[in-house]
């Protein structure tokens, strides 16, 4: 009888300690859960050093290398147009013929010539109209059609003041147009104007091109970016990673499991990559992802980005 209460004790035991264990597990496992949706899930990207490219995004005209308007000589009547519009004309070719005559007087009619080599880009009158010569005053004249040298055209933009001390005569250029959305041109940095319009506070600047196939037109719509050279070394990060606090700059990194706060000094950007001069070192874990909802020195969880692996 002894030995059956004994054993009944033993079960009562053992039933009780089972029990208290399972209690104890389950409430581990809730303060864990608890823990765990606490804790912001972050994406980090481990810092590296890197390159930049800088450059300067414009907008522009595309011109003539030589845009001339021809004028006559003397006063009279247009008396014949040799060119139409998109002929290509020679130096000194004759391009019109004015009759001088007034009324009684018998004059040899004249001949305009060109006086550069190029395309007719455009007629501005009729035979007949009553022309003028560019005298006493250039307004007093009436051209008769403009002469555009077309085998090597110009980008002209307007760069502002504190943007000019970067560019440099020769410095290399991508120009694109609409006309040719998958076609790059190239060129170079001409001509920088020494004058700064008081209005705009720009002054113009002048970029060479090549065009022998006659596919930049003047007029076109340009979009240039001018090369400033290459920067090498440099702690680079992505710009959406960084947040602003008041007059500074701030970003997070993970260090035991933890998001620590570092205050940054940023330098120069491009293509949404930014320079950071310091607060931060090679080999950091920046947090790229919930940087928004993480608080200093709480813990974090890393979880692999979109399409990425743990």
């Amino acid at each position: 009888m002894k030995k059956v209460i004994l054993i009944l004790i033993i079960l009562v035991v053992v039933v009780f300690i089972v029990y208290r264990a399972k209690v104890v597990l389950e409430r581990t496992r809730l303060e864990e859960t608890k823990l765990e949706k606490s804790i912001t899930p972050v994406e980090v990207e481990v810092v590296k050093k890197g390159n930049l490219t800088l450059s300067l995004n414009l907008i522009g005209d595309i011109k003539g290398k030589e845009e001339i308007d021809i004028f006559p000589k003397a006063s009279g009547k247009l008396l014949e147009l040799k060119v139409k519009e998109g002929d290509r004309v020679k130096k000194d070719q004759v391009v019109a013929v004015v009759d001088r005559d007034v009324d009684g007087v018998k004059f040899e009619p004249v001949e305009v010539i060109s006086p550069v080599e190029g395309i007719v880009g455009m007629v501005y009158l009729d035979q007949g109209a009553a022309v003028n010569p560019p005298e006493p005053a250039p307004s007093m004249g009436t051209p008769l059609i403009r002469v555009v040298n077309m085998d090597q055209v110009k980008a002209v933009v307007n760069v502002v003041e504190e943007e000019l001390g970067k560019i440099k005569k020769g410095q290399e250029a991508k120009i694109k147009v609409d006309a040719y959305p998958d076609k790059t041109f190239s060129g170079n940095v001409t001509l920088i104007s020494p004058l700064v319009n008081q209005l705009t506070r720009t002054a113009s600047v002048e970029i060479a091109l090549p065009n022998p196939q006659h596919l930049l037109k003047p007029g076109m719509f340009a979009q240039v970016e001018i090369s400033l050279g290459k920067k090498d070394d440099l702690i680079l990060i992505p710009a959406y990673s960084i947040l602003q606090e008041g007059e500074g700059k701030r970003v997070f990194v993970v260090t035991d499991g933890k998001a620590i706060p570092r205050k940054i000094e940023t330098g120069i950007s491009q293509n949404g990559r930014v320079e950071i001069k310091s607060g931060l070192a090679e080999n950091d874990s920046l947090i790229t992802s919930g940087q928004f909802l993480v608080k200093a020195d709480e813990p974090v969880k890393v979880i692999a980005p979109r399409g990425g692996e743990k």
